[in-house]
């Protein structure tokens, strides 16, 4: 499937689901619910093709692992973050989806703190 696959499943999913909305609301919230698990199924199956390309620049550029292996997480993280915070917002709950995002991003911040501190030992080694 391409994007514009893609495009076509969300956009069909959005019309049905305002021609429901007259009859019962609810109906089409499961519609664009459906509609969206199915292109974030999607979404993770093309993460394999993009783990087999990150595998082989670190076998290019020999880089440490865990370097990746972070960037992946990170990825990830805010691939689910803004998924299930659309899907919130969408619904109406709007608040709820602004605290999906804030721990998103905390979540972050919190993998990558291995990184910016090897980053900052790498500069004291240096100002020493």
């Amino acid at each position: 499937m391409t994007v514009i696959t893609i495009g076509i499943v969300g956009i069909t999913a959005v019309l049905l689901s305002v021609q429901m909305k007259g009859l019962k609301g609810e109906y089409g919230t499961y519609l664009v619910l459906a509609a969206g698990c199915f292109i974030f199924f999607y979404g993770v199956a093309k993460m394999e093709t993009i783990f087999r390309a990150m595998e082989q620049v670190q076998e290019f550029i020999r880089l440490n692992r865990v370097y990746l292996t972070t960037l992946m997480k990170m990825t990830g993280i805010t691939y689910i973050a803004e998924f299930a915070s659309g899907i919130c917002k969408d619904a109406g709950y709007g608040a709820l989806g602004s605290q999906i995002e804030i721990f998103g991003k905390l979540s972050i911040l919190a993998v990558s703190m291995p990184i910016v501190l090897a980053l900052l030992e790498t500069l004291q080694g240096f100002l020493v």
